[in-house]
């Protein structure tokens, strides 16, 4: 297993995600910004100026948003702790370095997972190899990262992941891999050890559904209501997906996920 943070510590991050990644005008972000441009809202010393008032503001993108820890390894063993202000020099490599780790240590925490997946032991030595090989490329300086094939590697992975998760679901549960669920009425749904892999549940009404063991790999749950929704032992799930969505204090989430603030 990984000895790195797979979530985000703000703290010892040059601000990366504000910098580095483009957002546009929408329901997310409140404004425009290319890439490598400093959000306005961004502090001399890395903070958010906005941080508590985010959603508020029209930035409920950011609250959404998890690096997995690959801010902080950028900024502090990639670049050792040179930040872009100081250190010009670093800016656009490190820019360009950001969104490449931001996969890896992606896969890193689905790799994690499916080790902790006793039903998955059958592909635990070719996950625990993925894993390895992972963390190689992420130990990588700034000219190795921007030159790895990670489009190629996610797809060996995803593979990987997949048969874990079928070994976990079994043959139960239906196949809604990649549908457009959105503003669903799913309600009270069976939905347990479904392949909800990178459905569209943008507004879906999920209050009281039952999503153990279902994979959520990639399914984007903005703005779905998971009121009273069951997701102990899902799959993939992560704390991003989780802010994404609306919830309250009888929704059950799975271990090492937290409720948001934002949730009533």
């Amino acid at each position: 297993m990984t000895g790195h943070a797979l979530r985000a510590d703000c703290a010892n991050c040059f601000g990366l995600c504000c910098v580095a990644l483009p957002f546009a005008a929408s329901a997310d972000f409140a404004m425009d910004k290319d890439a490598g441009t400093p959000c306005h809202n961004l502090l001399d010393d890395f903070r958010c100026g906005i941080h508590s008032q985010l959603r508020e503001k029209g930035f409920t993108g950011c609250t959404a948003f998890d690096c997995f820890g690959a801010g902080q390894r950028v900024s502090q063993e990639t670049f050792g702790g040179r930040d872009w202000r100081t250190a010009p020099e670093t800016r656009q490599p490190m820019f360009a370095a950001f969104p490449v780790m931001r996969q890896l240590h992606e896969l890193l925490f689905y790799l994690t997972e499916a080790l902790g997946l006793p039903a998955a032991r059958p592909a635990h030595d070719e996950l625990r190899a993925a894993l390895a090989e992972t963390e190689r490329m992420a130990a990588g300086g700034p000219g190795e990262l921007v030159r790895l094939d990670v489009a190629g590697h996610r797809e060996k992975v995803s593979g990987l992941l997949l048969r874990a998760s079928e070994l976990v679901r079994g043959k139960r549960g239906k196949n809604r891999r990649g549908a457009d669920l959105m503003g669903a009425k799913l309600r009270g749904a069976d939905l347990r050890a479904a392949n909800l892999r990178g459905a569209y549940l943008i507004g879906a009404d999920l209050r009281r559904a039952d999503l153990r063991q279902a994979d959520l790999i990639g399914a984007d749950f903005r703005g779905a209501d998971l009121a009273g929704a069951d997701l102990t032992g899902s799959l993939f799930l992560t704390q991003a997906q989780v802010n994404a969505a609306r919830g309250d204090t009888t929704t059950r989430l799975p271990d090492g996920l937290t409720r948001p603030s934002h949730w009533t």
